[in-house]
């Protein structure tokens, strides 16, 4: 069974774009269960059961998620499957994957990645024209800058262009507060923040200070006017729907995790 899912969830491009770079088509194995389904809760959360058998993480740890309903969400993602388990397909997976076999073990070096997004955080640098992206850039970034000043008192300093600004250590360590301990929402926490580029845009979705669309919006803004300006790039647009579905998955995650 460790052979199953090392196979499944490692050395394999779910993202398109480097699926597509690669010129490779993952190996997808069949599937072998017939349903999915929740065991009784043990010290380790409640286990996810195909066919009544654990399932485990590549590093063989049992796969079980601290709350039924979270749990019920991962178990959903394996009986959506169809002929073949498809782990683009599972990202609430990979997600719970990636929490048990590696932010569980190292939550201090987790949250110290998360905190440095705080020193140049996406939210910091603005443009300087056209006035069109430099007011929609102040539309969605301004009310987490806010946000951060009433909710930790971290008073952040802005700058144009993309020459870095020093930010203030007082207002890093006070933003830094927010930044949870619990693995679940830790990981949740850095998956949002690696996916938005802005540990602001994460801690306030966590706060429940934007749900998981407005946090997606805030987090493209530049390219969402360039898109609006010449257009699309389909590739990159297909990209960007994978990247989302992990961003739900972490929203998921803070929403279900007790």
């Amino acid at each position: 069974m460790r052979d199953i899912f090392t196979e499944i969830f490692e050395n394999q491009p779910l993202d398109p774009t480097e699926a597509a770079r690669r010129a490779v088509r993952p190996r997808l194995r069949k599937r072998f269960y017939e349903r999915a389904a929740i065991g009784e809760r043990s010290g380790q959360g409640f286990p996810v059961l195909l066919d009544g058998k654990p399932v485990y993480t590549p590093a063989r740890r049992a796969l079980a998620a601290p709350s039924h309903a979270l749990a019920e969400a991962i178990a959903s993602e394996w009986n959506a499957q169809a002929e073949e388990i498809d782990p683009a397909r599972m990202p609430l997976t990979r997600l719970a994957n990636a929490v048990i076999d590696a932010v569980a073990e190292k939550p201090a070096e987790v949250a110290a990645e998360i905190a440095q997004y705080l020193g140049s955080d996406l939210v910091f640098y603005r443009a300087e024209a056209p006035e069109g992206l430099v007011a929609r850039q102040a539309q969605h970034w301004d009310p987490l800058l806010a946000w951060a000043r009433a909710a930790y008192g971290a008073r952040f300093v802005l700058g144009e262009g993309v020459i870095h600004v020093p930010q203030p250590q007082e207002a890093i360590a006070a933003a830094r507060a927010g930044i949870p301990s619990d693995p679940w929402r830790l990981g949740a926490l850095s998956s949002i923040t690696s996916l938005t580029g802005s540990a602001l845009i994460a801690l306030a979705l966590s706060a429940e200070q934007l749900d998981v669309e407005a946090a997606w919006a805030a987090a493209h803004v530049d390219e969402d006017w360039q898109m609006a300006q010449w257009g699309r790039d389909e590739l990159a647009f297909a990209r960007r729907a994978f990247r989302y579905a992990e961003m739900q998955a972490a929203a998921t995650v803070l929403e279900l995790v007790e």
